[in-house]
């Protein structure tokens, strides 16, 4: 084994047709790079061209993430007594070198997920504003001194670090969301074991190389690659073993309850940030035009492959064909490719193959429901592409931008999240109705509402049943330091980014310091003050 700093990228003798190499990736465990344990790899593939391998990466065993968690608790005592200043110099530097490596990163980011270039410079920003703003939190790390209702007292509260976190993140934002997550967590004193999303291993460990080069010690971020179902399940397993005091993880509502109670039995905290069917709804005030942006956006960004983007458009009756017409011009003049290749492009592919078979899945659902498909063809082909698709249709997974109209509240697509590019259709009768509907999914994310009346807003944002609203903004967009996260189906509460982040990964630690030499006990011991009565008419003043 060779440390991660002593050495470069060791390349594949791989012919891949746009000429770019292939990387033989490797865990990073203890500082050190290792191969999984049975020498079991898989493949990382562009998906906007199948035929560009991006490397092998170790499919990790159990035992691959039994040595990332021994590493992990050996590093925890000497990096939570590491001063929090020094941990956030560190982070610092980690996001000084992500300005200095930008633009290779949204390079290879849009390689291997396929997102524009635009909105992997968007997210690796993201990364390196989460480090800035962390960086100062190393200051920040506040307890606080508590009056006592006894003298010669001294009471203290204090953020101690949990332990080892278990990170587990989805590929659709492989950049921020683990920086959202680590970030704060060793910021706290906590040390973690991530499992990299399957479908941006190369990525993952580009970041995790940077950490380290930041002046991370070893064992203070270990990573491992491989399924959900294999190395993340045995990361949930491992609570259950008494080896990880943290869950923190994003994807699937039906992946985060199953989580939930493996934490739960454990007494183990867990943070949840899963699905959404984001509603946006349109009312008669509102700048249609900046509607149509808005839910334009909120429905087909990164092709609809966001937990934030836009599920169910809740339209006004008295303002429905009007925008309609506007929207669906918008839909039909999609740009979409790869944005490495060709300029101007609205969203890539799918971001693997897998994504693309569930999104298909997805699309049937919603025909099966009774929905009226108003647009979209499926995947996109040779022999069956939108007038604006750019390039080789054969070379990715590309997907026409699906409507589905006509959707009422009880069909099973109004419910159920797409993930893709697919927004459902409904009509509202009037404001109540609307945001009825906005509030009859199972879930609860993201919500928005394009309207000029005040009162609409003000109603809306105080009634709707979700983490986060946008008024008069589309349902998708993050910033570093405001709290992400959902209700209902959507999260248990917890929250990632800004300062409400660290109460996921730090608890309250109360201290009593007695100074009297004596045993003096709360609530039994304090002086009383009696009330002196006292009879005076006061109303012969008024």
């Amino acid at each position: 084994m060779v440390h991660v700093l002593e050495t470069g990228l060791e390349f594949i003798a791989r012919e891949n047709p746009n000429g770019k190499p292939s990387v033989k990736g490797y865990n990073i465990i203890n500082g050190q790079l290792t191969s999984s344990s049975d020498g079991v790899t898989f493949e990382s593939k562009n998906p906007a061209l199948l035929e560009d391998c991006l490397g092998e990466f170790p499919l990790s065993t159990r035992e691959d993430v039994h040595s990332a968690l021994a590493a992990a608790h050996a590093a925890f005592t000497g990096w939570a007594a590491t001063p929090a200043p020094t941990r956030g110099q560190i982070i610092g530097n980690m996001g000084r070198l992500l300005m200095e490596y930008k633009d290779d990163l949204v390079a290879l980011e849009t390689r291997e997920i396929g997102k524009t270039l635009k909105e992997s410079g968007g997210e690796i920003q993201e990364a390196i504003d989460t480090c800035l703003f962390f960086q100062s939190e190393g200051r920040r790390l506040y307890g606080q001194t508590v009056n006592s209702e006894l003298p010669d007292k001294e009471l203290f509260t204090y953020r101690r670090p949990l332990g080892v976190c278990g990170i587990i993140n989805a590929c659709n934002f492989p950049s921020a969301v683990p920086f959202w997550k680590m970030i704060p967590a060793i910021m706290c004193g906590n040390t973690c074991v991530w499992k990299s999303p399957q479908d941006a291993p190369l990525l993952s460990f580009a970041l995790a190389r940077i950490m380290h080069q930041a002046g991370l010690p070893n064992g203070v971020i270990n990573l491992v690659h491989g399924k959900g179902s294999g190395a993340g399940q045995y990361l949930v397993d491992a609570v259950d073993e008494g080896l990880v005091n943290k869950i923190s993880f994003t994807g699937s509502t039906e992946v985060g309850k199953m989580i939930g109670e493996v934490c739960g039995r454990n007494l183990v905290s867990c943070s949840l940030e899963l699905g959404g069917k984001n509603p946006l709804v349109v009312m008669p005030s509102a700048n249609l035009d900046n509607a149509v942006e808005g839910a334009y956006w909120g429905a087909f960004g990164t092709a609809g492959q966001r937990c934030t983007s836009l599920g169910n458009l809740i339209v006004h009756e008295g303002i429905y064909d009007e925008f309609m017409e506007k929207f669906m011009a918008k839909v039909k003049s999609t740009r979409i490719g790869d944005s490495s290749v060709h300029k101007d492009v609205l969203y890539g592919p799918m971001l693997s193959e897998k994504y693309a078979k569930d999104f298909m899945i997805g699309l049937e659902m919603a025909k099966s429901s009774g929905a009226t498909q108003i647009w979209g063809q499926g995947e996109i082909t040779t022999d069956n592409q939108p007038e604006n698709f750019m390039g080789n249709a054969g070379d990715g997974v590309f997907m026409w931008p699906h409507v589905f109209a006509d959707v009422t509240e009880d069909m099973k697509c109004f419910h159920e999240e797409i993930f893709g590019p697919a927004v459902t259709v409904v009509k509202a009768k009037d404001f109540d109705h609307a945001l009825h509907l906005a509030n009859a999914s199972p879930y609860g994310l993201s919500s928005a509402i394009y309207t000029n009346d005040r009162l609409e807003a003000y109603r809306y944002k105080t009634g709707i049943k979700a983490g986060m609203t946008g008024i008069n903004n589309s349902t998708t967009g993050a910033e570093a330091h405001l709290p992400f996260g959902g209700v209902k189906g959507s999260g248990n509460g917890t929250r990632e980014s800004g300062i409400w982040v660290i109460e996921a990964y730090s608890y309250w630690h109360a201290v009593n310091d007695e100074l009297s030499g004596k045993l003096q006990l709360a609530q039994m011991d304090v002086d009383e003050i009696e009330a002196v009565e006292a009879e005076v008419d006061w109303a012969q003043l008024a």
